[in-house]
Formats: structure tokens, sequence, C-alpha cells
């Protein structure tokens, strides 16, 4: 194969995948602005301020919980990062303080189908293991849009990339003389029999 028809071809390969490349970027870079939309919108629609540290709640909460709910301390919930650690650090730790998991605390509910404290209990955790799964499944929606903006700017550096070597193979097609082979033949001297 003369090695202008392969260059010529590299080329072409280059370009194309550089349009893919691009297209996949853009499209990666949609999806990753979509995710943080939503997120943004449906997190800030609930109006779900953290507390400040001087609130009681605040103080009450374990060293490391706290230590986690205080770089977010008076703001508005408003994307994954923040939702994950007020269900991770807030609810959660107010969860493990009404003595048990929902579905324990339901089934006492059941056998004693009297007690009306054991019963507005299972609908306090059952609220707050719903509203906990809720943020957790946003912040799992946010982390994958972060993903998909990272995946967004390897598209595009891997375009830009392929841009520059395609470029560089151009200039190379116009100087590779036409005769030139990709691989040059190799003769071997015929082997001369003797009598």
């Amino acid at each position: 194969m003369g090695r202008r028809t392969f260059d010529a071809l590299v080329v072409f390969i280059g370009l194309a995948l550089t349009a893919i490349l691009l297209v996949a970027g853009g499209l990666l870079t949609w999806g990753h602005n979509f995710v943080n939309n939503e997120v943004h919108s449906q997190l800030a629609a609930q109006k779900i301020y953290f507390p400040t540290t001087s609130n009681p709640e605040f103080k009450a909460l374990p060293k490391a919980d706290a230590a986690a709910m205080g770089q977010y301390a008076g703001q508005q919930m408003v994307n994954g990062a923040q939702a994950e650690t007020y269900a991770n650090h807030f609810i959660a730790y107010h969860l493990s303080l009404m003595g048990g998991t929902y579905s324990q605390l339901s089934a006492k509910s059941m056998a004693a189908p009297t007690n009306t404290k054991l019963a507005g209990l299972v609908q306090t955790v059952f609220r707050g293991t719903t509203l906990r799964g809720m943020l957790l499944n946003a912040y799992g929606f946010w982390q994958m849009g972060v993903i998909v903006g990272y995946a967004a700017i390897v598209a595009f550096a891997g375009a830009a990339l392929l841009l520059i070597f395609s470029v560089a193979g151009l200039f190379h097609l116009r100087r590779v003389p036409e005769t030139k082979e990709v691989l040059a033949k190799v003769a071997h001297p015929a082997k001369v029999q003797t009598v």
C-alpha cells in the first residue's frame, strides 16, 4: 500500500473519530447539565436548610456528624453533596435515636395495635426513612452527573488531541512522495545452486 494512501486513511479515520468524540462530548455535557439542574431545582423547591452551629439540634450531634454538617451550616440544600451529608449525618443520627428501624418498630406496633404512641413513632420513623432515601437518591443522580461531566471533559480532550494529530497527518501527507510504500519491500538474494 502506498504511504500517501495509508496516511490519507489514517487522517480520515482521525477526523471521523474527532467528530464522534465532539458529538459524544456535547451529549455528555448536556446530560451533566440536565442532571445538575434537575437535582438543584428539586432540592431547592423543598426549602430544606441546614441548622446553624448555634442550633440545639446541631449541638446535640456527635462530633463526626457535626463536623460533616458544619461545612453547610445555615445553607439551603441545593446539590447532591449537601443531600448526602444531611441524609447520613443529620437524619440518620436522629433515626438512630428512635429505638429501632421502621420494620422493627412496625412489627412491634402490629403486635400492640392499641399503642398509639408506638404507632406515632412508626409514622415518624417511616417519614424520616423515606426522606433520607429520597435525599440519597438525589445524591446518587447528582454523582452520576458529576461522572458524566468528567466523561465530557475526556471526550473533548480526546477530540482535540485527535484533531491535532489529523492536521499533522495532513501536512505529512503533502510531503510524502507518491512512490513511497508503507512497508518497503525487502529483496532477498536469489539462491543459486552450483553443480
